[in-house]
């Protein structure tokens, strides 16, 4: 399966079109929305750019348009067992649909997806065509074709479309982030419309600007650049309504660089994620701890943290290991790091043992967390001042720093972010930012490469977990 194109990659090649924005929905109750007017029933394309975070329901839509319980159409996820098939669907009497055969699994990454419909088309199996990062999807556990030129339930002058939940009902939201999302009314277009594969890294697919298209009576173009107006249509066309998106839900997190997360495929200790996995409430009995998607070997890297408050023993920190059972604490191992709040005490906390250091938090306070992989040294700060009077600059003399293992000398080889808690009868609630925060921001700074948005400056020489950053400073 191609690759969509990696920060790495973006990092090395001039002239690349970048994303610069993308959309949170919550998987709860955020979607866009609009009436379309009468168009044309028979030809379509939808485009977009999806970083899932769950699955969040049985069928979370991507894309729908609804007339009446009868006449309606959707793209959305089909939940099974061994994970999610992608389905498109138009119901009007006999219906008309493509389901993979193929399992979508990572909840990590970003993929293009494409839909397009022409059933003018005199082969059968081209009337409908879908598209994963460029490539036509060719098996399906179900391929029922429409009849030529037979009506799509789309595109009608009493319908409403909807990006992000169950058309005609409130319920399967989507969970997770989209970009450039694009809708054609009247033109089949193909993936190679919406994005290109790489001329020096053939296996890998990139986004390319939509300029040229046609988009039609209802089509639209939504590329998130207005944080007080989500739902523009950057193509200048009737705007869709947003409903409980607000300005924090516009993200840095996209197709052309993707920014870490907490790692949904890894919880053993009944955690609850939500806000794009950028936010997580432990659970209420079990220790353990939740980790970064993106671990890291070598650099220097700042991430923020927002506490929620909820419990009086709360660990933030690393972990050179995932965690494998709900008896052990991040800083229980060797191999992980935490800055711990507790009763009345705070300490870092490492090889089931602590030390006094800096200050107790509470409530609404943001820690930041400094990993310097050059000289193995570790900081934390509590609203921007450096506790243990540590200075993250300070190079190998490590000013105020805990000391660390070489990453090349723990369990996977590398550092994730983790946080948790150590109170067998309370949960705790964390809100991470790795550069794309879930809470508001009332300063802002990026890093020395111009990338995330942090409520603190990094320190300098520190770097946003990002793959940008990964590709070009090591990781």
């Amino acid at each position: 399966m191609p690759l969509i194109l990696p920060g790495n990659v973006a990092t090395a090649l001039g002239g690349d079109f970048e994303v610069a924005n993308s959309c949170r929905f919550d998987g709860t109750s955020a979607y866009l929305h609009k009436s379309t007017s009468s168009g044309t029933n028979t030809k379509f394309t939808f485009s977009a750019w999806i970083k899932r975070s769950s699955s969040g329901s049985n069928y979370p839509r991507i894309l729908g348009s609804y007339t009446d319980g009868s006449n309606y159409l959707r793209l959305n996820w089909n939940r099974a067992a061994d994970g999610e098939q992608l389905h498109l669907y138009s119901e009007a009497g006999t219906a008309a649909q493509l389901l993979t055969n193929r399992r979508f699994r990572d909840p990590t990454a970003w993929m293009h997806i494409v839909v397009a419909v022409d059933t003018t088309d005199g082969t059968a199996n081209d009337r409908m065509k879908m598209y994963i990062n460029g490539v036509q999807e060719t098996s399906f556990a179900t391929r029922a074709n429409p009849d030529q030129n037979a009506d799509f339930k789309i595109n009608n002058a009493s319908s409403t479309i909807t990006v992000g939940k169950k058309e005609g009902a409130d319920s399967d939201y989507f969970d997770g982030y989209m970009a450039e999302v694009v809708f054609i009314d009247g033109t089949q277009y193909a993936a190679s419309d919406f994005g290109e594969f790489d001329e020096d890294s053939p296996r890998i697919w990139k986004p390319k600007a939509v300029s040229g298209l046609t988009f039609g009576t209802n089509g639209f173009y939504l590329d998130f650049e207005a944080s007080a107006n989500l739902g523009n249509d950057a193509n200048g066309g009737t705007d869709l309504t947003e409903v409980n998106l607000a300005a924090i839900d516009q993200c840095v997190d996209t197709c052309t660089n993707n920014f870490a997360t907490f790692n949904p495929l890894v919880v053993i200790n009944g955690s609850a994620f939500s806000e794009g996995n950028c936010k997580v409430v432990t659970g209420s009995s079990p220790y353990s701890y939740d980790v970064s998607t993106f671990g890291v070997s070598a650099g220097k890297w700042y991430v923020e943290a927002k506490y929620g408050g909820s419990s009086d023993d709360a660990t933030f920190g690393i972990a050179g290991r995932t965690a494998t059972d709900t008896t052990h604490e991040l800083g229980q191992y060797d191999d992980t790091w935490s800055y711990y709040t507790g009763t009345g005490a705070s300490n870092v906390r490492n090889n089931n043992s602590n030390s006094s250091y800096g200050n107790t938090y509470a409530a609404d306070d943001i820690i930041g967390l400094a990993l310097d992989l050059t000289n193995n040294k570790l900081y934390f700060s509590k609203n921007g001042t450096w506790q243990n009077s540590g200075d993250p600059t300070s190079g190998s003399t490590g000013t105020g720093a805990v000391t660390i293992t070489a990453a090349s000398g723990v369990t996977d080889g590398v550092y994730y972010i983790g946080i948790g808690d150590f109170d067998g009868g309370a949960s705790v609630t964390w809100e991470i930012n790795f550069g794309n925060p879930s809470f508001s921001i009332s300063s802002g700074n990026a890093d020395g490469n111009g990338y995330g948005n942090f409520e603190y400056a990094p320190p300098s020489g520190y770097l946003s977990l990002c793959t940008k950053n990964l590709g070009s400073d090591g990781g």
